[in-house]
């Protein structure tokens, strides 16, 4: 058993590793990791350069070592042999320079590629970018010989231009020449030629001067050094009828909206990086100015709150799914948009033909409100003859009241003096020295269908139940002709009465009322007689206006007295036979006036709601149906 354990002994000892050979082995790895931290070429040329061959080529490990640290250190000044205490030193000291050696070269690798990548890149966008450039110069001439035609048709178009439109020659240039509405002018004057000035609701019907006026006061106004409106402050229009709310925000040409990359189509070098594009509106193109919309009432209610909104804040804010805060492709003035949205500094003018109970009372509340008058015949005249002035052209007698007869609109006036001068210039075959007569007038009635707008329906002849009443539809006032026929009933009390089966309810319900003060006046019972109470013409009055027309009717008919045809009246009537007052005073006494009245009769309270002897007719304001008879019966 002994020589067997020292038979396993002596073969363990005889397989172990000498100190020798491990030493030998170590300097081994270090020159394999150093050859390869250098290669094989660079190692031989450092060790020729530094006389390290022979110690290279020893067997002795410990002479290697003294070469290794030549080649390391790069020194011929390394030649003392270590002994064995001092080998253990010298192997760790190579082994840390070494890992330290091969840990730079592996940072040196990685930055390498990185850098080496990054080039790539760089130049791969370099590249990319020249052909762009050269596409770009390569399509400077994409034109083909039918694209270069049709360009030289467009230019040619360019130069054939027809005379100016004739709105455009006789629009007026000056407030003053913007008839019958002074007082509207005045008060437009100072609510905008100031120092605040104020959002603006205009009333009126059409064709009266409303957006002309508006362009006028602005043009003015630029010039008074208290105004904030700059020289270059703009005069935005468009119609509320044509603008349109659309709930996906993709389109809004009032107020703006992005065009997104995929979708709307933004500008081409922001699509391809996927960039949406804020598009500013016309509130935007108004800053420092006045935006102006026609017909206000018909935008649609969300587009108007939004527009409210705009008002408040004085700009329009953009939001996109597609909108990246951090892209540094995104340019700078897009950044400004949707960070700090679009400036929308303006004052706002809408202009309408509704009545004020119409309109949303949200923007109401912000503006100032203005109301434009009815033309009356003779502020026709007027801008007919004044229109003629700029045509050049001369007018016979009548001529202008003959228009002015056809419309109450200037628009429309200045329509039918273009038709009448177009027709003249037609039949004289040239344009000087023209002279529009009334058969040129009556001409262009019969081709166009007009027929008179004005009726001058009052007389001096006093008439047994007629009546003039006034109603109102809109801005425009109009004369209602009355009339009541009375005969005693078969069986006294059984007598019974008609309306029109056109007129309103409210008017029918007068009736009842006026049947109480017609027994109170005369002592006689309405159901003594049989009634016919007759609208003439079919008008249908919404209001009980009618009941004091209708009572002085009544009354003259049972009575046989006379009534006055060249005054009108209006006015509710109470069964105690006072008279209440009425809504629309002011334009019922446009329609007085184009009847041809020279009277018109009023509710008391309703006194202060128009101006004494406006239109040159005589306000008489009463209180009771006996004041009433009293100015109108003719005994």
């Amino acid at each position: 058993m002994k020589e067997l354990l020292d038979k396993l002994l002596q073969r363990h000892k005889y397989l172990e590793p000498t100190a020798e050979e491990e030493l030998r082995r170590q300097v081994n790895v270090l020159y394999g990791a150093f050859t390869g931290l250098i290669g094989s070429e660079k190692m031989v040329l450092r060790a020729s350069k530094y006389s390290a061959l022979t110690y290279i080529h020893s067997e002795d490990p410990r002479q290697r070592l003294v070469g290794l640290q030549r080649l390391v250190y790069e020194s011929t000044a390394y030649d003392r042999i270590p002994n064995d205490d001092e080998v253990v030193d010298v192997l760790n000291e190579l082994e840390s320079v070494l890992a330290e050696m091969l840990a730079r070269q592996a940072v040196e690798e990685r930055l390498e590629k990185k850098i080496t990548r990054r080039m790539d890149e760089k130049q791969q966008e370099y590249v990319q970018e020249i052909k762009m450039q050269i596409i770009s110069e390569e399509l400077q001439d994409v034109e083909t010989p039918q694209t270069k035609k049709k360009l030289t048709d467009l230019q040619k178009l360019d130069t054939i231009q027809l005379t100016e439109s004739v709105m455009e020659r006789v629009r007026p240039k000056t407030l003053q020449a913007v008839v019958g509405q002074e007082r509207a002018v005045e008060a437009m004057q100072s609510k905008l030629a100031s120092v605040y000035p104020q959002h603006l609701l205009l009333y009126g019907p059409p064709g009266v001067g409303k957006t002309t006026a508006a362009r006028i006061i602005l043009q003015e106004a630029k010039q008074l050094p208290f105004t904030p409106f700059a020289a270059e402050a703009p005069f935005i229009e468009t119609d509320g009828t044509t603008l349109r709310w659309d709930s996906r925000d993709m389109t809004n040409p009032l107020l703006g909206s992005v065009h997104d990359p995929i979708y709307q189509g933004a500008r081409k070098d922001l699509a391809d990086t996927g960039i949406p594009e804020p598009k500013p509106g016309l509130v935007t193109e108004a800053h420092g100015g006045i935006l102006f919309i026609d017909e206000i009432g018909e935008m649609d209610p969300m587009l108007l709150n939004k527009l409210l909104k705009v008002l408040e804040d004085k700009k329009v804010t953009f939001d996109s799914a597609y909108y990246d805060e951090e892209d540094p492709n995104v340019p700078a003035y897009i950044h400004k948009l949707f960070r700090d949205g679009a400036p929308a500094d303006f004052i706002l003018i809408g202009a309408t033909t509704r009545d004020p109970s119409e309109i949303n009372p949200a923007i109401r509340s912000r503006c100032a409100e203005v109301f434009f008058e009815p033309l009356v015949p003779q502020d026709i005249e007027k801008i007919v003859e004044n229109a003629a002035k700029q045509l050049q052209v001369s007018l016979a007698d009548g001529v202008a009241a003959k228009i002015a007869s056809y419309t109450i609109e200037g628009r429309k006036a200045v329509n039918i003096l273009a038709d009448t001068y177009g027709l003249a210039v037609y039949q004289s075959g040239h344009q000087d020295s023209l002279t529009l007569t009334c058969e040129h007038v009556q001409r262009v009635a019969q081709i166009s269908r007009l027929v008179p707008y004005v009726t001058d329906k009052a007389s001096s002849v006093p008439a047994v139940g007629k009546v003039f009443g006034l109603g109102v539809a809109g801005y425009l006032g109009s004369a209602l002709e009355i009339e009541a026929v009375a005969f005693p009933a078969h069986v006294p009390g059984k007598g019974y009465y008609r309306f029109n089966d056109t007129a309103g309810s409210m008017a029918k319900d007068s009736m009842f009322n006026a049947a109480a003060v017609v027994r109170s006046v005369t002592g006689k019972e309405l159901s003594d007689y049989d009634v016919h109470i007759n609208f003439v013409g079919g008008g249908n009055i919404d209001g009980p206006s009618a009941g004091c027309a209708v009572t002085t009717a009544l009354i003259s008919a049972i009575t046989g007295t006379p009534i006055r045809q060249d005054a009108a009246l209006t006015g509710e009537i109470s069964v105690q036979g006072r008279v209440k007052p009425v809504g629309g005073v002011f334009e019922k006494a446009y329609g007085a006036k184009q009847a041809g009245m020279k009277s018109m009769v009023i509710p008391k309270e309703n006194e202060k709601d128009i101006p004494a002897d406006h239109l040159q007719l005589q306000i008489h304001p009463v209180e009771t149906i006996q004041e009433v008879l009293a100015f109108m019966l003719v005994k």
